[in-house]
C-alpha cells in the first residue's frame, strides 16, 4: 500500500510541478513587466484577496471537511447517496459562494481598506487595487467549485486531473502578460482579466473527468440535508484551524502595504519560492493520504494502520523538506536572480526578495509538517483540535509582525510567519501524541541523525559551488540559468548519495506490514 501512495504522491507532485514551473514562467514574466512597482504591488493584494478565499474555503476548510464525510458515504453507503449527497453539497456551496462574490464586487472599495489599508495614501494605487479586485473577486466562486470537483476526484483516487488543473490558471496569466497587457492603457487589468478567465477554464476542464467517474451532478437545494449539515458543522470552525498559515500570509500582506513600494511584492515572490517545494510534495502528500486515513478511520478500528500511515508521512517531510530549505535558504541569490532578476526587477528588488526568502526557507518543514499533521484531526473529523492550536499561533504571528517589522521591515514579517508555523506543527504534534492517536516507530533517532549530518554537508557544498553571490546579479541569463540548474540537480544527487553513504534504504521510509491494510480496489493506486 505504501507504493500505491507514493505512486498518488508522485503523480500530484508532478501535475504540481508541471503547474509550478509555468508558475515561474508567469512570474518571471510579471517581474519582467511590471517590476516591483505600484501595479504588481496591486495585483498581488488584488489577487490575494479571492485567493485567500479559494485557500479558507475550497481548498482549506472545505476539502478538509468534505473529502472525510465522502469517504465515509463511500464506504458505508449506496451509490445513490453519494451522488445525492454531491448534489446537495455542490447547491449549497454554488449559493452561498455566489452571494458571497456579488458582495465582494459590490464592497471592492472596503476589501482594498482591509486586507492593504496602507494603499489609502497613494489614490492612484487604492483606486487600481479596488478595480482588480472587482475583476478578479469572481475567481473565488469559480476556483471554489474546481475544489469541489478535485475533492470527489481525490476521493475517488483520480488524484492527478486535480493536480495538472492550475495549469490553466498559469497559461491564461501567460497570455495575458504576453498579448492583452501590452494593448491595455492600465496593463495591469490583463492580469485580473487573465484570473478570471483562468476559473473558468479551470471549472470546464473537470467536467469531462466527472462524468467518466459517473459523478457529474446537477445542484440540489435541501434546507436540511444529514450530508450537507455534517460538512457544515465541521467546515465552520475548520475555516480557521486548516487556514493558519494562510492567514498569517494574510496579516503579513496587512501590515506590509505600510511599508515601502515593493514590499508586497517582495513578499509575494519570496512566498512563491516557497510554494513549490510546498506544493510539489507538501500538499500531494496531505493531498493523498486525507482520503486514505478518512477510509481507515471509517473502516477499521485498527488505531496502527492510522499511526503508522502518518508516521510514514513525517518520516517523508523530514528526509525531502529540509534539503529543499536549506537548497532555498543557500541558494536565494542564485534563485530570485535567476528567475527574476529582469527588466524592471531590478538588482535592489533582488537583494529585498532574498532577505524574505530566506526567513521563509527556514520555517519549510514546519510549513510542510502542519499539512501533514492537520490531516490527523480532519480524516477523523476532528476541527476543535486545530482550532485551538490555530488562535494561538495566529496570535503569536501578530505579535511578532509587531516586534519584528520594524528592525527587519518585510523580512521580519516573513520570520514571524516561520516561527509560527514551527508553533503550529508542534501543538499539532503534541495533542497528536497525547490523544494516542500517532504513536512514532522505532528508528526516529537515527533517521534525524542521518538527516542533519546530510544536510550539514550540502549546505556547505552549496556554499563554496555557488560561488561569489554578486556575479550572480551581472551573469547573462543563460549562464545563470545553466548555473543554477547544476546547482540544484547536483544538490539532489550529492544529499542523496550521502544519505546513502550515511545507511539510509528504502525500506526505512516503507510503511510496515499492516500499516497500509486497508484498501480500495476502485480508487487507490489510480492516477
Amino acid at each position: 500500500m505504501s507504493q500505491s501512495l507514493l505512486k498518488s504522491v508522485a503523480a500530484v507532485g508532478a501535475g504540481t510541478t508541471a503547474s509550478r514551473v509555468l508558475g515561474f514562467v508567469r512570474d518571471i514574466l510579471i517581474a519582467r513587466v511590471f517590476g516591483a512597482g505600484a501595479g504588481a504591488d496591486a495585483f498581488f493584494v488584488a489577487f490575494r484577496i479571492p485567493n485567500f478565499l479559494r485557500r479558507l474555503f475550497a481548498e482549506g476548510a472545505f476539502s478538509q471537511a468534505f473529502v472525510p464525510i465522502l469517504s465515509e458515504y463511500r464506504a458505508q453507503r449506496s451509490p445513490e447517496d453519494v451522488r445525492d449527497l454531491l448534489s446537495h453539497v455542490l447547491g449549497a456551496l454554488a449559493g452561498g459562494l455566489s452571494i458571497v462574490t456579488v458582495v465582494g464586487v459590490v464592497s471592492a472599495p472596503l476589501l482594498i481598506l482591509v486586507f492593504a489599508p496602507g494603499f489609502s495614501a497613494d489614490p492612484e494605487k487604492y483606486e487600481l487595487a479596488v478595480q482588480l479586485v472587482r475583476i478578479t473577486f469572481p475567481y473565488a466562486l469559480f476556483i471554489s467549485l474546481v475544489a469541489f470537483a478535485g475533492g470527489v476526484l481525490n476521493a475517488f483516487g483520480r488524484f492527478a486531473v486535480p493536480a495538472y488543473t492550475p495549469v490553466f490558471l498559469n497559461l491564461c496569466l501567460i497570455a495575458a502578460v504576453l498579448w492583452l497587457a501590452p494593448v491595455l492603457e492600465q496593463p495591469a487589468l490583463a492580469l485580473a482579466v487573465g484570473v478570471f478567465v483562468a476559473g473558468i477554464v479551470q471549472l470546464a476542464f473537470q467536467f469531462p473527468f466527472l462524468a467518466a467517474i459517473g459523478m457529474f451532478v446537477r445542484p440540489r437545494w435541501r434546507r436540511a440535508h444529514e450530508g450537507v449539515g455534517r460538512v457544515i458543522k465541521l467546515m465552520i470552525p475548520a475555516l480557521f484551524g486548516v487556514s493558519v498559515s494562510q492567514i498569517n500570509l494574510l496579516v503579513d500582506t496587512v501590515i506590509a502595504s505600510f511599508l515601502v513600494t515593493g514590499s508586497v511584492s517582495w513578499l509575494y515572490f519570496s512566498d512563491r519560492m516557497m510554494e513549490f517545494p510546498l506544493g510539489i510534495f507538501g500538499i500531494a502528500l496531505a493531498t493523498v493520504i486525507l482520503p486514505h486515513l478518512s477510509r481507515q478511520h471509517a473502516r477499521t478500528l485498527d488505531p496502527a494502520n492510522f499511526s503508522n500511515t502518518i508516521d510514514w508521512a513525517l518520516r517523508l517531510v523530514l528526509v525531502i523538506a529540509t534539503p529543499a530549505a536549506v537548497g532555498l535558504a543557500i541558494l536565494a541569490v542564485p534563485i530570485i536572480a535567476s528567475l527574476f532578476h529582469y527588466g524592471a526587477f531590478t538588482a535592489h528588488d533582488v537583494q529585498m526578495t532574498v532577505r524574505s526568502l530566506i526567513a521563509f526557507s527556514a520555517g519549510l518543514i514546519a510549513f510542510v509538517a502542519v499539512k501533514v499533521l492537520v490531516t490527523g484531526f480532519f480524516s477523523r473529523q476532528d476541527t476543535r483540535t486545530p482550532v485551538r492550536i490555530g488562535m494561538v499561533a495566529m496570535v503569536a504571528n501578530v505579535i511578532l509582525n509587531l516586534l519584528l517589522m520594524k528592525p527587519l521591515a518585510h523580512a521580519g514579517l516573513a520570520l514571524a510567519t516561520t516561527v509560527c508555523a514551527f508553533l503550529n506543527a508542534g501543538l499539532l504534534l503534541r495533542s497528536l501524541l497525547a490523544q494516542d492517536v500517532y504513536r512514532p516507530r522505532p528508528g526516529w533517532i537515527a533517521l534525524i541523525s542521518r538527516v542533519f549530518i546530510a544536510n550539514a554537508l550540502l549546505a556547505a557544498g552549496l556554499w563554496f559551488a555557488q560561488g561569489d553571490v554578486a556575479r550572480w546579479l551581472e551573469m547573462a541569463a543563460t549562464e545563470r540559468a545553466l548555473r543554477l540548474t547544476l546547482l540544484v540537480f547536483g544538490g539532489a544527487v550529492v544529499y542523496a548519495l550521502i544519505m546513502l553513504a550515511l545507511g539510509l534504504r528504502p525500506h526505512h521510509l516503507a510503511m510496515p506490514a499492516g500499516g497500509g491494510a486497508v484498501s480500495d480496489a476502485r480508487s487507490d493506486g489510480k492516477v
